[in-house]
């Protein structure tokens, strides 16, 4: 895997444990190929957020975040957890009744995704939680994640989202647990034909 792709797998990672508004923006700055303003940046925004990590994610962020740039004590000051935290949400497949019947997302999203060889799936899940009803895109890819998801999140901002939730899965890694449990209240946002 490429440093930009090691970076977006650590990125899932922090999935409903960082806000939004920071996720959305890291991953725009690795799809445009500054892995390293994340790794200057990430350390410090799991310190102020108070961020656990597992001894796990402490080495997987050395190993792609170090060579990038991050400073090494920086990120020896992020506190380790044993096991990651309950994140308070959940999520179901039924939309909140303020969302229209018309869904121009799954329209516009459909188009950008279908004939994409490398696009396995698409959902969509409502996570609820603290700051109210967020939707969250689930894309399964056999490759490109990176690319995708930049690509993803900038049409979501022109859609009127200003903190996309996008998540894009490579078929055949580790889920961690948010999206599992997305998946599994998730339903399909569009059909596609070639899988």
């Amino acid at each position: 895997m490429s440093t930009a792709e090691d970076c977006h797998e650590l990125l899932l990672r922090f999935a409903g444990r960082i806000d939004d508004r920071e996720l959305w923006r890291l991953r725009d700055w690795v799809a445009a190929g500054a892995v390293d303003a994340v790794a200057r940046a990430l350390p410090l925004m799991l310190l102020r957020e108070r961020v656990g990590i597992t001894p796990e994610e402490s080495r997987a962020l050395g190993a792609v975040l170090v060579p990038a740039g991050a400073d090494p004590e920086r990120l020896n000051a992020v506190p380790w957890v044993d096991d990651v935290p309950e994140l308070g949400y959940t999520f179901t497949a039924e939309s909140p009744e303020w969302v229209s019947r018309g869904d121009s997302l799954a329209v516009v999203l459909g188009a950008l995704l279908r004939g994409r060889p490398e696009v396995v799936e698409a959902r969509s899940s409502w996570r609820r939680g603290r700051s109210g009803d967020t939707r969250v895109v689930l894309v399964t890819v056999t490759e490109g994640p990176v690319r995708l998801v930049g690509e993803l999140q900038r049409v979501l901002r022109a859609l009127g989202s200003d903190e996309p939730a996008v998540e894009v899965l490579v078929r055949g890694h580790e889920v961690p647990q948010y999206h599992r449990e997305a998946l599994a209240a998730s339903e399909p946002l569009i059909a596609l034909a070639h899988h």
